[in-house]
């Protein structure tokens, strides 16, 4: 029997693949991406299944899921045995959040703000994972990959990896040909943590405002590791960006469209009050600024639960009606009651209904705003 995505995968829609490869070795991964290469067959390789959405006809390929784990700590060169960086490596098809989790026991200080992100370890680099003022690049040494086109296992360096704001040299190896998976297949990823000194409390600093005030704590402040993490899984569940198979607002990708980072003009176009963040410069030297993707969402008219049969009509159209989404797609796929950046399955839903809502509320924004908004899953098989 074929399986099927949408067994493997958060938003738990996605049709069979034709062949299937449970991974359960790093060896037993290459060997199998070696295989589909040579046979010319299309390969897509999968983690956590946090980040993908898989069209309703499924795969015509081989998918490779990446089944094995394992932590090991590495002393970092120069480092002493008490205090001081260590380094962390991890498999690729550890659980990220059991991995975060490990740190946080272990007293290692750098990515506790990570809790709770669904999926496993080696897609956190592919897209630059990052929330609560943490992205892996500020951790991340090196990663060994295997090179699909040099057909061989290669290290990366951090700055091999070219990271952007929710990318890296490997996401863009996906774009630039099209293909379902980059020409660089992450193994195992290496972080370079913080350990306390002996007897002392593991802590770090508290770079982010929300999650500040939920410490009840000035930003900058050092906290322990513990509590940024029981902080941390608080506010994601919250916005239903934990997963839970009981709660259907956390039957997605996670944050559907990526925050737009546009020409420092485009702020001035925007009502007061639209969240902007300096963003560096583009290549011509443009101030760029960060929007809030949610804020243009909801401002637009497109309020949590948007799609529901019973979801409140909202006010933001110039004519004071707001987008009334209710029941689109049947009511089997709507933005999450709790967040209106995750596109949810409510039970039923297929891959083309929860792009309905996707397709709905992009369109939107750009109707009101001017402003395109970017997915941040992979579609494989279909498109947005």
């Amino acid at each position: 029997m074929s399986e099927r995505l949408s067994d493997h995968t958060t938003t738990r829609v996605g049709g069979p693949a034709r062949a299937w490869v449970e991974a359960r070795t790093e060896a037993e991964a290459v060997a199998a991406v070696r295989a589909a290469d040579a046979a010319g067959d299309p390969l897509f390789v999968l983690g956590g299944g946090s980040n993908t959405l898989m069209a309703d006809t499924g795969f015509e390929g081989t998918v490779v899921h990446m089944g094995f784990t394992g932590v090991e700590v590495l002393p970092a060169e120069g480092a002493a045995d008490g205090a001081g960086d260590v380094v962390v490596r991890v498999a690729a098809g550890h659980v990220w959040d059991e991995a975060v989790a490990w740190t946080v026991e272990h007293g290692l200080a750098g990515v506790e703000a990570l809790s709770g992100i669904p999926g496993s370890a080696g897609a956190t680099p592919v897209q630059n994972v990052g929330a609560y003022g943490a992205d892996v690049s500020q951790v991340l040494v090196s990663l060994r990959a295997f090179d699909r086109a040099a057909g061989q296992v290669v290290e990366l360096s951090a700055e091999d990896l070219r990271f952007g704001y929710r990318d890296s040299v490997i996401k863009r190896s996906m774009l630039e040909d099209g293909s379902p998976s980059p020409r660089w297949i992450v193994l195992s990823i290496d972080l370079r943590l913080r350990r306390a000194e002996e007897g002392a409390e593991p802590t770090a600093p508290v770079r982010y405002a929300q999650l500040a005030r939920a410490l009840e704590v000035e930003e900058g402040a050092d906290v322990s590791l513990a509590q940024v993490r029981e902080h941390v899984l608080a506010l994601r569940a919250s916005k239903g960006m934990v997963s839970d198979a009981a709660d259907h607002d956390t039957w997605s990708t996670g944050s559907y469209f990526t925050n737009p980072i546009v020409p420092a003009t485009v702020r001035v176009t925007l009502p007061e009050g639209a969240p902007a963040f300096a963003a560096g410069t583009d290549e011509d030297g443009t101030p760029l600024v960060k929007l809030s993707a949610a804020w243009l969402i909801d401002h637009a008219g497109y309020g949590k639960g948007f799609g529901l049969p019973d979801a409140p009509r909202r006010e933001g159209d110039a004519d004071g009606t707001g987008p009334d989404g209710r029941g689109l797609a049947g009511g089997r796929a709507s933005l999450s009651t709790k967040h209106t950046l995750a596109v949810t399955n409510r039970g039923g839903a297929s891959t083309e209904d929860v792009l309905t809502v996707a397709r709905a509320v992009r369109d939107g924004v750009k109707a009101r705003f001017g402003v395109d908004l970017h997915h941040e899953p992979m579609i494989i098989g279909t498109r947005l």
